[in-house]
């Protein structure tokens, strides 16, 4: 027991070496003892150990069958080998072991929302918020549901949004204003303390970005506080902690202590690199820990929260006309929101015409961004270009579930399967290898109807790939039509589906376009200002300073 409490709170504290030794001690005085062999399978889950985690909850499942808490694991480590079936059995068998068990129906709803079962998605969100209110991560997980689907109108979704504080905090935390009486101290003579809060510090795309911020900003003039909201660590980790003079976790902390500890530091501008995401810690925000705060990057939409400042975009991802969208203020970068260094392992791009003629469209995004208006679209893509065909390539494709989802849907639009290929990204773990799988696709395609591509983008884009995106009327379905904006391709960017498929068609037909540009995209792109990391650190810098000076707490 002793054994077993000390790794608790090892694992707590992000110490995951220490506490797979102390339950391994404990598993050595009392092989049968259930709850450190789920612990176990926590740790070495947040190890990046998923497969020696499915045996430890297995284990425990044979001494516990009816361990809710167990099977619910047991489901999250599915999950993440993308075994989503068996993942949604194991959260189904915790319900019937237990069908008030909030977690439960909150990560159902997560796997299902990866099987593109929407609306039972939603469902379960919802049965979990109200089982408990104030379950934060459910209702997180609905929000992010509602930006994906893009089918909810915005003024639904902000007003979805807004309603998260009102259940997430206590009722002494709504009844009380936030504490406003932090020490402003005058800049004189000293740096701005900026704090970015992130349950991403690790190898995710949000970390990928944030690198280059961390290294480009000034310390000169800033001085960087991280506050890492996740227990896992890899070795991203380890570079993002060099990068920043504090680093303090907060994983083990209550949202009240957490802002004690964040005011204790004197920040002056904190910044949420999560939004609604997975380990998100709003309700830190929501109760105002800095005299300015601030979103940025990590999201897709308003946070709601009555406490959160500002939301940094710039002019093409969220123009004027789309203030009505935040409950923030949104404050424009004089340039595009983010910065993309290049890969360097990625390999040169070696894209050739096929020989016969064979034309391959296709996306990399993750699964949930294939709306059934995209399929709808790319379906049309097809049929007007007869000897083309569609290259689907993301983890989520290792579900058999998924592979025939995809098949039928697009089957009902009259595109064979033989039209289609869907490659699991599993099978290409090396990430060079990965980028090489772009010269495969002659023009990329992106989603449509609700969350566009950022990430993949700037990969396809590197690769020299071309990509087609339609211009959205919301940040999410904006993101890949602002990128190309920054790299001086608006040819690509359509304003109605009309013109998607026009102009997915007459670059796929002109050969000669595709080879002039694919040899020269990596250049320009990488002179372009989506690859001036140093001027956007200048940028943000320069937008923390007046915001600090000009916000009054």
């Amino acid at each position: 027991m002793t054994q077993n409490n000390l790794g608790l709170a090892l694992h707590a504290l992000g110490d995951l070496d220490d506490a797979v030794a102390c339950f391994c001690r404990a598993l050595q005085v009392e092989p049968t003892y259930a709850d450190a062999h789920v612990n176990l399978g926590s740790a070495l889950q947040d190890r990046a150990q998923v497969a020696e985690a499915v045996a430890s909850y297995r284990r425990a499942l044979e001494i516990e069958p009816e361990d809710a808490r167990a099977h619910v694991n047991l489901g999250n480590a599915l999950q993440d080998l993308g075994q989503l079936q068996q993942a949604a059995a194991s959260y189904r068998r915790a319900l019937e072991v237990r069908p008030d068990f909030a977690e439960a129906h909150s990560n159902l709803g997560n796997v299902l929302a990866d099987l593109g079962e929407f609306d039972s998605a939603t469902a379960s969100y919802r049965r979990a918020v109200e089982i408990k209110p104030d379950l934060a991560e459910a209702h997180s997980s609905l929000l992010c549901l509602m930006t994906y689907r893009g089918s909810v109108p915005v003024a639904e979704y902000l007003l979805e949004a807004r309603q998260w504080e009102t259940r997430a905090l206590p009722r002494a935390a709504l009844e009380s204003p936030p504490r406003r009486d932090f020490k402003r101290r005058p800049l004189a003579n000293r740096r701005l303390r900026v704090g970015y809060v992130s349950g991403d510090f690790r190898l995710h795309p949000v970390s990928y970005f944030v690198k280059q911020l961390l290294e480009h900003h000034d310390r000169a003039r800033i001085e960087l506080f991280a506050y890492p909201t996740s227990s896992m660590r890899d070795r991203t980790t380890e570079q993002l902690q060099r990068l920043t003079e504090h680093w303090h976790p907060l994983v083990s902390l209550n949202d009240e202590t957490a802002r004690q500890r964040i005011e204790a530091d004197e920040i002056d501008v904190l910044i949420d690199l999560c939004g609604h995401t997975m380990h998100n810690r709003l309700g830190v925000f929501a109760r105002r820990a800095a005299p300015v705060q601030a979103h940025y990057l990590g999201y897709f939409g308003s946070t709601g929260l009555t406490e959160m400042d500002y939301w940094i975009g710039d002019d093409f991802l969220t123009p004027s006309w789309m203030d009505s969208h935040f409950s923030e203020r949104v404050w424009r970068l004089p340039r595009v929101w983010i910065s993309y260094g290049g890969k360097a392992d990625a390999p040169v791009p070696a894209w050739q015409p096929s020989e016969d003629g064979a034309l391959w469209l296709g996306s990399f995004n993750n699964l949930g961004k294939l709306t059934p208006v995209t399929l709808a679209l790319w379906a049309e893509v097809l049929h007007a270009l007869p000897r083309a065909k569609l290259l689907l390539k993301t983890k989520d494709l290792a579900d058999a579930n998924n592979r025939r989802r995809i098949l039928d849907a697009m089957a009902v639009h009259g595109i064979s399967p033989d039209r289609i290929e869907l490659q699991d990204s599993r099978a290409t773990p090396v990430w060079s290898a990965h980028m090489a799988y772009y010269d495969r696709l002659d023009v990329a395609l992106d989603p449509v109807g609700g969350m566009g591509g950022a990430t993949t983008t700037c990969d396809a884009l590197w690769m020299g790939a071309p990509v087609i995106a339609l211009e959205g009327d919301r940040v999410a379905s904006r993101m890949t039509a602002s990128l190309l904006d920054a790299v001086g391709r608006p040819k690509w960017i359509a304003r109605s589906e009309a013109e998607y498929i026009d102009k997915a068609v007459a670059l796929a037909r002109n050969v000669d376009e595709r080879k002039a540009l694919r040899s020269s995209q990596r250049a320009r792109m990488a002179a372009s200002p989506l690859c001036d990391a140093r001027g956007l650190a200048a940028s943000l810098e320069a937008a923390y300073f007046e915001m600090f000076e000009t916000t009054k707490a």
